[in-house]
Parts: C-alpha cells; structure tokens; sequence
C-alpha cells in the first residue's frame, strides 16, 4: 500500500495563502474631526489677530495680556516649569495614543481571500485553547492567556506523568492553534505542574 502523493498542479496551502493581515486599528474619526476643528478656530484666531495688528489696529485683548505676563514671569519660575512639564506630559501621552493602533485584542486571522479582514478576540481564542486542554486526559484545570506574539498555557496535572501530559498538551494546543487560523500565531508556551 503506498502513501497518496500530491498533484504537482495543486498549490500548497501554505502558497494558498494570501499575505499576512496587519493588525486591526481603531478608526478614531470622532476624536480626529475634533481636534481638527479646534486647530482650525485656534489658527483662524492668530490669523485674525495677526491680520488685525498688519492693519494697523490694536490686538486683542488676550494677546496683550499675555504678552504682559510673558514680561513678568520668565521661563525659570517654578509656576512656569510646572506648567510646562504637565503640557510636555500630556503631548507625550497623546502622541503614544494617536500612534497606537487600538483595537488590541482582535487577532488577525489568516483569509484566502485578499480583500477580506477577519478576527478573533484574544479571549475567545484563549477559551477555545483552554477547552482543548482541558480535553488532555490528566488534566485538572488549565489557564490561557493568548498575547500578540505568546500563548501561554498553566495547567495543573492530578495523575499521569507531567512530561507525557505535557507532551499530549503540546500535540492537543498545536493543533488547536493551527485550527483558530491565526496569522501570526507562535507555539504555545506550555507548563505543567501538580
């Protein structure tokens, strides 16, 4: 009896498959359009204020008035360094923000099809791999945590052999991990204990 052999036609799976998905980031079009709203009245107040003081009139009484603090205080006043620390603080934590993509806990999966986006919940994925694991004869109870780039996996063994449970675990979740459809799914890191 001899082992079935692939057509040399038939593509592979893995060269079936189309190129890995990027991650899956949040949209932020409600912040965005605010925060360019606000830049377009701050902007269009200088240039009013800027145009008024070209034409020969008196500026605002805003821009005065903080001109005659600027006189006052200079940069090395304690209130001034405070003040300049929280909006260098808070301009930090925004940039981190806005360059972050969102929408962290959304897996890419791998799709055959080129324009089609699919994902699944870290949770939802690391409930699926626990189940499996809990399927491993020996197995009292396991815990999954599925990351971006590690899938961990604790489970406590009450009879068999750590290393065989450990083997049957390794064998189960490679399976299992292959099944979710991940794109960039690594090996699960699995440890077993009594």
């Amino acid at each position: 009896m001899t082992a079935p052999t692939e057509s040399p036609s038939a593509p592979s799976p893995s060269s079936a498959r189309s190129p890995s998905p990027h991650r899956f980031r949040s949209a932020r079009r409600v912040p965005a359009a605010l925060t360019a709203l606000v830049v377009l009245g701050v902007a269009g107040l200088f240039l009013y204020d800027l145009a008024a003081v070209r034409a020969h009139r008196p500026g605002m009484g805003w821009r005065r008035e903080l001109a005659h603090q600027l006189e006052r205080h200079t940069p090395a006043d304690p209130g001034v360094l405070i003040g300049a620390g929280v909006l260098a603080l808070v301009g930090a934590v925004l940039l981190v923000l806005a360059v972050a993509p969102g929408l962290r806990g959304i897996l890419p999966m791998r799709t055959p099809e080129p324009g089609v986006r699919a994902g699944l919940g870290r949770k939802d994925a690391a409930l699926v791999l626990r189940d499996r694991a809990m399927e491993v004869s020996g197995v009292r109870s396991a815990r999954v945590k599925v990351g971006r780039r590690r899938i961990r996996v604790r489970a406590t063994s009450h009879f068999r052999e750590l290393d065989d449970v450990r083997a049957d675990l390794d064998a189960v979740l490679a399976v299992g991990v292959e099944e979710l459809g991940l794109a960039h799914a690594a090996p699960p890191r699995v440890r077993v204990r009594r």
